[in-house]
């Protein structure tokens, strides 16, 4: 569905392990653009069905930029490119050499879960090597359909998480960082740090953010001023 000119909001429909949402950003008119992540193994014929419905050519998406690769975004992602096949995938440079190598530590993030995923949904090994067209650093200003984009490397969450940032509609895009209600991504798997997620969160404070669209749960489309700021503080004990 849209939420505003230019976004549009493909909600996960979580199971047994949640499914990421998805975004597609840019005007349709300008036949530019972009998906941001993918979503959980399975999800792609309804991801690729609700953007249809949104009366989006599929011809019109350029790329797939992720905002981590951890498997409840990435799951899909083989689904939902059969369907846009020319379009680019842009992943940031810490996830991607692993993405490309098929070293698939980052996206289960613990050997346990690689274990569990691999028993109830008979995923193979090297189901997740992709290559990478373009390796996002942070500091990326990206001209999707008619709208600007700043790429943010904010890495705790995992090595590779990246935000986008929308200055004109102060709109942030966070992936798995930070969520509504005072929630942000847990930081005890493969990679992942507590003082960097700590740091990544008081960047994203120095945002003037007044809508927030994370991977899961629901959005906010106004923020309250101080936000992202206050949920840092709330969470600052336990980020050393």
């Amino acid at each position: 569905m849209q939420i505003t000119e230019g976004i549009y909001f493909i909600p996960g429909q979580d199971e047994f392990i949640p499914d990421s949402h998805a975004y597609v950003l840019g005007d349709p008119s300008t036949n530019d653009l972009t998906l941001v992540d993918a979503g959980l193994m399975g999800k792609g014929p309804y991801k690729i069905d609700a953007i249809k419905k949104d009366g989006i050519d599929l011809s019109a998406i350029k790329r797939v930029i992720m905002t981590h690769t951890h498997l409840d975004h990435i799951g899909c992602l083989a689904e939902i490119l059969e369907s846009i096949p020319r379009a680019q995938l842009c992943v940031h440079r810490e996830e991607s050499a692993p993405l490309e190598e098929g070293d698939e530590r980052t996206v289960y993030g613990m050997d346990m879960f690689e274990q569990m995923c691999q028993a109830q949904y008979g995923i193979k090994p090297g189901l997740f090597r992709f290559q990478v067209d373009r390796k996002l650093e942070g500091g990326e200003t990206l001209e999707i359909g008619g709208m600007s984009w700043e790429v943010l490397h904010i890495p705790g969450h995992s090595p590779g998480s990246i935000a986008l940032y929308n200055g004109d509609g102060k709109t942030l895009i966070p992936g798995d960082t930070v969520y509504a209600d005072y929630a942000i991504g847990r930081f005890d798997l493969h990679r992942a740090s507590g003082p960097q997620l700590r740091d990544s969160l008081n960047f994203l404070a120095g945002l003037e953010v007044k809508m927030l669209l994370p991977g899961h749960n629901r959005i906010m489309e106004q923020v309250p001023d101080g936000y992202i700021r206050d949920t840092a503080r709330q969470w600052e004990p336990y980020l050393t």
